[in-house]
């Protein structure tokens, strides 16, 4: 079921937050919010894991901040559905290679690298009705949000996801390598100086563990719906 998302004698623009850490679900559970309120999903994450492959791709160190805001300038990204194209190319399945996750935190905890990428991020939600996903959205990127969720699920449940979603796709990946990884982008990206990954203090926290994807949806879309009802929006 499509809803379609109406406010009286108003044009409103409907911003969704949803912050969490890796592997936590928050991309699926967007896309799927996404198609079913009707409105567009942009993932965060997947720009960072851009512009962390084409300055791998490139050479370019993370110490080389006017080569890094250079790079970005130069990409044109947009999302078709679940694929994100940069500068023509579809680079869906290359951003999620164990080799991108491994150095995305690095890249992203690069300020310039922030700023650019959450102005072109405030740019779209300011066009759109979006639900954005990543770990600063709810406290810096849609601070005014309409409602804010925050996803999380325990470190080795975040690594069974992962390690099933790699095999799946034929990458040949180790567990323990892949929980190691989880533990250690988790405090990083917590303890980073710019943007670290928080709870926003009005997000809404939802535990994944023990929660399957369906369950998940449903929770958040209740939550969705109350504040809409409350909010004198109506709901088709």
């Amino acid at each position: 079921m499509v809803i379609t998302i109406e406010r009286r004698n108003e044009i409103l623009i409907l911003s969704i937050a949803v912050d969490g850490p890796a592997g936590a679900g928050k991309s699926t559970i967007a896309k799927m919010i996404s198609d079913k309120f009707n409105i567009m999903y942009l993932n965060t994450g997947a720009m960072y894991r851009a512009v962390t492959l084409f300055a791998i791709r490139d050479n370019i160190n993370t110490g080389d901040v006017n080569g890094l805001c250079s790079l970005i300038n130069s990409l044109e990204m947009h999302f078709d559905k679940e694929k994100l194209i940069v500068n023509g190319e579809d680079v869906s399945e290359l951003i999620v290679h164990p080799n991108i996750s491994n150095m995305v935190s690095e890249y992203s905890a690069v300020k310039e690298v922030r700023g650019l990428l959450v102005k072109m991020q405030q740019d779209m939600a300011q066009r759109y009705n979006v639900i954005m996903d990543g770990r600063d959205i709810g406290t810096v990127v849609l601070k005014n949000a309409f409602i804010k969720f925050y996803i999380t699920a325990s470190a080795e449940e975040r690594a069974r996801r992962r390690f099933n979603e790699l095999k799946g796709k034929g990458i040949n990946v180790d567990y323990d390598t892949i929980l190691t990884d989880i533990i250690k982008r988790d405090y990083f990206d917590s303890h980073r100086d710019i943007s670290p990954l928080k709870k926003a203090c009005d997000a809404i926290e939802i535990d994944t563990s023990s929660l399957d994807i369906q369950e998940v949806v449903q929770r958040i879309s209740d939550y969705i719906y109350e504040k809409m009802k409350k909010s004198n929006f109506t709901v088709d």
